[in-house]
């Protein structure tokens, strides 16, 4: 069997031959944070991922394997074919899975594509699976990766939609609303004006607690749908 150290080689090779610099131009704009790419298609891509999920007698742990050596590398569709294959043996994760995503993003999230693609694929499937939990979720909050710290509020987005009770959703995220970094506020902001949608009270009500404290930003995004009288509700107070 090949070994995830040929893999990586391989894989490596694959992307510098299909690199496309027109799609490297259309969507370095998009990275503040620097976008290390080939600019290989997302067809090409997914396709790699296939090719070595599907391979005669490969294992999960090899998976995992190769997958930890691809999101070492600075180039997104390493990365990107690293989560690719995650999902594609969704059928078979188990705990040892969360520990490859958790050092997956120790190692290799560098940026919010790839956050929020795991938040939006991967994180609520494993919430459903019981693999993850708020409880689990909260050394997150802390994370060294201000990504992983995104992850934590984002990947709550899809499961808080269809929650009865948002308490422990608010929570869950109110030590995290002086948190410092920019692409978590963005996340957490996100995170309330989806649950302002569903139940606007409770949403509010968590919103007037933090609007003297926390980041602006949070209450941009967090409001972005409401009218602007309901805005108003939550500006700062000036001597604030």
């Amino acid at each position: 069997m090949i070994s995830p150290e040929k893999l990586f080689k391989e894989t490596e090779k694959f992307c510098k031959a299909n690199a496309d610099e027109a799609l490297v131009k259309k969507y370095s704009k998009y990275f503040k944070e620097g976008f290390h790419s080939w600019g290989v298609s997302s067809e090409k891509i997914n396709f790699k991922a296939t090719e070595i999920c599907e391979m005669p007698g490969i294992t999960v742990d090899q998976i995992y394997e190769t997958s930890l050596l691809l999101v070492r590398s600075p180039m997104y569709e390493m990365t990107s074919i690293a989560i690719l294959m995650l999902k594609k043996i969704m059928n078979q994760w188990d705990k040892n899975t969360v520990l490859v995503l958790e050092e997956i993003f120790n190692t290799g999230i560098t940026n919010w594509a790839h956050t929020d693609w795991i938040c939006g694929e991967i994180i609520p499937v494993m919430i459903e699976k019981k693999l993850i939990t708020m409880e689990s979720l909260k050394t997150w909050r802390k994370a060294g990766n201000k990504f992983q710290r995104r992850a934590a509020v984002v990947g709550l987005i899809k499961p808080v939609k269809k929650a009865a009770d948002f308490k422990p959703y608010f929570d869950f995220i109110d030590p995290m609303m002086m948190d410092e970094e920019r692409v978590v506020h963005q996340g957490l902001g996100w995170f309330l004006r989806e649950a302002w949608k569903k139940q606007a009270v409770p949403t509010e009500k968590f919103l007037l607690k933090w609007k003297d404290s926390a980041a602006r930003l949070i209450f941009q995004y967090a409001t972005e749908k409401m009218k602007p009288e309901q805005k108003q509700r939550f500006r700062r107070n000036k001597e604030n």
